[in-house]
């Protein structure tokens, strides 16, 4: 049954503030801000990185990642910039390393420790999402065991101040790289605060593409198989999720690498699904091969009508870009939009003079 255009177009759309300029060069915060406001976005994903960087300008220092008190401070100060913009903090993101982090471990009370320490940073920029990506910790490294009960504390932490969670497949993850894996983590953590937060780019980056291959595709079944099971993963997910569970959808598209990256983790331990996220991800339109649009309609099947958040982290075909002109960047992610959504209602695109 096709999509009805006009619920479309009442879609609200953020832009992640961490992917607006190269990977490698990103611009100032308030310029960014300046940016994605001029182009009618209605929110940001305020990244923690920005806190960072924003707080070295603001307080004359870098703050340290547990620096708490200060980063309250430089959260409080971002909010009174976006809302002299009108833009809203819809997400604070990533917190990651976070679930399933073995018993009596360093890694497990620093879980914990920035837990606490973000829901206060929440607090203080006046959003009420947390995105949670699923670990990329080794799996010798962790209790599986742990992965629901975490989430459950999570949840029943964030629950008094009216925050909830948004899981995402991250498709690097050691855990749970695809929508049905925290699917049905999110199904059994059964809180009404947790949620999914989709993605073009994990969801096509796991059950469609490999940065690792020659064709950048899944290898292990032809390619009319690889079409098919595709297609039955989205249909699935279409007629699975409930649209209530689904808290956003990010877009971002994928560069074809000039040559296969490495199947080994890096010297930080990156798998190559997450060093490809990291430089290589366009708007839709742009130089990309995945099937976003097709990701996006199966999500847009569920009912789901919220977020669409644009995050990308483009370096370009090669990944080495250090220029980009930001502002013209941000009015091109708001084309995409029309665009993708047109195409998602089968509408031919035709774009505004």
């Amino acid at each position: 049954m096709a999509l009805d255009y006009a619920s479309l177009t009442a879609i609200p759309t953020s832009y992640a503030s961490c992917s607006l300029g190269t990977p490698s060069n990103p611009p100032p915060l308030l310029d960014r801000l300046d940016a994605i406001s001029a182009a009618n976005f209605s929110a940001i994903e305020l990244s923690f990185p920005d806190i960072l960087s924003y707080g070295e300008t603001l307080l004359g220092h870098s703050p340290g990642t547990d620096s708490y008190d200060e980063l309250v401070t430089v959260a409080k100060h971002i909010k009174q910039e976006c809302d002299k913009r009108a833009l809203h903090i819809m997400m604070l993101q990533p917190f990651a390393k976070f679930e399933a982090w073995k018993e009596g471990t360093s890694g497990r009370q620093d879980a914990w420790d920035r837990a606490r320490g973000w829901i206060r940073i929440m607090e203080a920029a006046g959003t009420d999402m947390l995105q949670v990506g699923s670990t990329d910790t080794p799996l010798e490294d962790l209790d599986l065991d742990k992965v629901v009960p975490d989430l459950r504390e999570l949840c029943d932490m964030l629950k008094p101040k009216g925050f909830k969670v948004a899981y995402e497949n991250w498709c690097w993850s050691s855990h749970a790289p695809g929508w049905r894996d925290v699917w049905r983590i999110v199904h059994e953590v059964d809180r009404d605060n947790i949620g999914l937060c989709l993605d073009t780019f994990q969801t096509a980056g796991s059950e469609w593409a490999d940065p690792t291959t020659e064709s950048g595709l899944l290898e292990d079944v032809s390619k009319i198989e690889l079409i098919h099971r595709f297609q039955q993963s989205l249909d699935d997910l279409a007629q699975t999720v409930p649209k209530d569970k689904i808290y956003l959808l990010q877009i971002s598209d994928a560069y074809q690498l000039p040559e296969p990256m490495s199947k080994d983790p890096d010297a930080q331990g990156l798998r190559p699904r997450g060093r490809w996220s990291h430089d290589f991800r366009p708007l839709p339109y742009n130089g990309g091969y995945l099937p976003v649009m097709d990701v996006a309609t199966a999500v847009l099947r569920t009912g789901f009508r919220g977020w669409f958040s644009y995050e990308v982290f483009d370096g370009g075909p090669d990944g080495q870009a250090e220029q980009q002109d930001f502002k013209a960047y941000a009015q091109t992610a708001a084309g995409v939009h029309a665009r993708l959504i047109a195409a998602c209602a089968g509408k031919k695109f035709a774009p505004k003079n």
